[in-house]
């Protein structure tokens, strides 16, 4: 079953128990999902495109739930809160930060990646690798502290 698919069940079934908050996240989903399909030139959308989608929606949430926590907003940011939650259901399970650790130092030895100058060799390799499981911050900064 497609994402897409996926989706369309779910929203039936938020409907169904009347859940608000459930609700709007997948509704948000749908509503990109149908914007990436519909993109000129656009003939379908892969699974990787569905990853990056939900890992963008993922982030620009936790991006707004900052801000919200900074500006002690609590309404707003329970909000973003649950549609976090409703997304992540979508995207592969989270690695810990040690988990992350160990991959990337296991990138920096097959690259051969010695000093600073060469976190861009891993941080491609990295992002594509880890792509959805981590957060790009955590990868930059885990990185810069292994190449030291």
């Amino acid at each position: 079953m497609s994402l897409k698919q996926r989706i369309d069940e779910d929203i039936k079934q938020a409907m169904r128990d009347k859940n608000q908050d459930t609700l709007r996240a997948l509704r948000a989903i749908k509503s990109l999902i149908l914007l990436e399909e519909t993109k000129e030139g656009a003939n379908g959308i892969s699974a990787d495109d569905e990853l990056k989608l939900l890992t963008k929606a993922a982030k620009q949430r936790r991006d707004s739930a900052a801000i919200y926590e900074q500006q002690n907003r609590p309404d707003l940011l329970e909000k973003e809160m649950a549609e976090i939650a409703v997304i992540e259901k979508y995207l592969p399970q989270q690695l810990t930060e040690e988990e992350v650790k160990t991959k990337l130092q296991e990138i920096i030895d097959r690259v051969g990646a010695k000093a600073p100058s060469d976190m861009g060799k891993v941080m491609g390799i990295a992002m594509k690798e880890l792509a959805g499981q981590t957060d790009g911050k955590v990868v930059q900064t885990l990185v810069k502290s292994l190449l030291v």
